[in-house]
């Protein structure tokens, strides 16, 4: 089963873009893969603005989030794994959705829990 996550991702952000509102995202700046500005990281966490104005390119792939965005200046290509991202919200109003980064670091099919064993049946005896 393919994950949930990168849906929501794109599903937020047509919500937040369809009512004219900022979206951003909070990424792990330390996750492997990511190719981010590191001037502009702040406690392992960056946090990128991902309007349409300010941005080109923009995929908002199944295993990937890539953009081109220009930071001081300098053109970048942003590439972050799906997995690297923490949130997406409105800047405006904070409204979007946060990401659970333990849920990631399990694998897609996760075996079902173990179903409880019912109580035992109660012993009862007819007393004269």
């Amino acid at each position: 089963m393919t994950p949930l996550k990168p849906y929501l991702i794109r599903s937020i952000y047509e919500w937040i873009t369809d009512n004219n509102l900022t979206p951003h995202l909070l990424v792990n700046a330390e996750y492997p893969g990511v190719n981010l500005p590191a001037d502009f990281v702040e406690n392992g966490r960056i946090v990128l603005n991902i309007r349409p104005a300010a941005i080109q390119g923009l995929v908002l792939g199944n295993d990937e989030i890539q953009f081109n965005a220009r930071f001081s200046g300098k053109p970048m290509r942003i590439n972050a794994p799906t997995q690297a991202i923490l949130a997406i919200f409105a800047k405006e109003n904070g409204r979007g959705m946060v990401f659970d980064p333990e849920e990631d670091a399990g694998d897609d099919n996760p075996t079902p829990p173990e179903p409880d064993n019912p109580p035992p049946r109660p012993q009862l005896r007819v007393v004269k």
